[in-house]
């Protein structure tokens, strides 16, 4: 079901225990997959080399840090032209607010996570950053109640 053959199982489990406990160290890390620790570091290395792995970070609870307000923005922009997404996507990058940004088919073009201190801090950020994104025509959002899943690793 869309395995990589360059990851195998072993691999797959290295990735899994990561994915679990970012922290782990190596020896700890090796016992749980089976291996001792320089093969494990080995195919660590490599996992990482090859882009499987592309990062470490610590998940941050929102609220706590004052960003417990979240939105989802639906973007529809003037054309699809790849002069006007190119613009779009450089622009969005730039926005610090913005956790997700996805080009998708069809309309709207594009879904935007938000997150913002507050409803007025939402709407600073809706008027003077995102309404005024390349190419925007239209902006439609919906606000969230609550996180179901959040934050989950891949089904390896």
């Amino acid at each position: 079901m869309g395995k990589n053959p360059a990851v195998d199982d072993l691999d797959r489990e290295i990735l899994a225990q990561l994915q679990a406990d970012g922290r782990l160290t190596l020896t700890e890390l090796a016992d749980r997959v089976g291996l001792t620790v320089s093969p494990a570091h080995r195919r660590l290395r490599a996992l990482e080399r090859e882009g499987v792995i592309t990062g470490y970070r610590a998940q941050l609870d929102p609220a706590r840090v004052g960003l417990g307000f979240e939105a989802l923005v639906f973007v529809t922009i003037t054309e699809s032209s790849a002069r006007t997404v190119a613009a779009f996507e450089q622009a969005v990058v730039e926005i610090p607010h913005v956790l997700q940004a996805q080009r998708l088919f069809g309309t709207p073009d594009f879904l935007l996570r938000v997150v913002a201190a507050d409803l007025t801090g939402f709407q600073q950020l809706y008027d003077t950053e995102l309404a005024t994104l390349p190419g925007v025509q239209k902006l439609t959002s919906t606000l969230v109640m609550k996180s179901v899943v959040e934050g989950r690793g891949l089904p390896l």
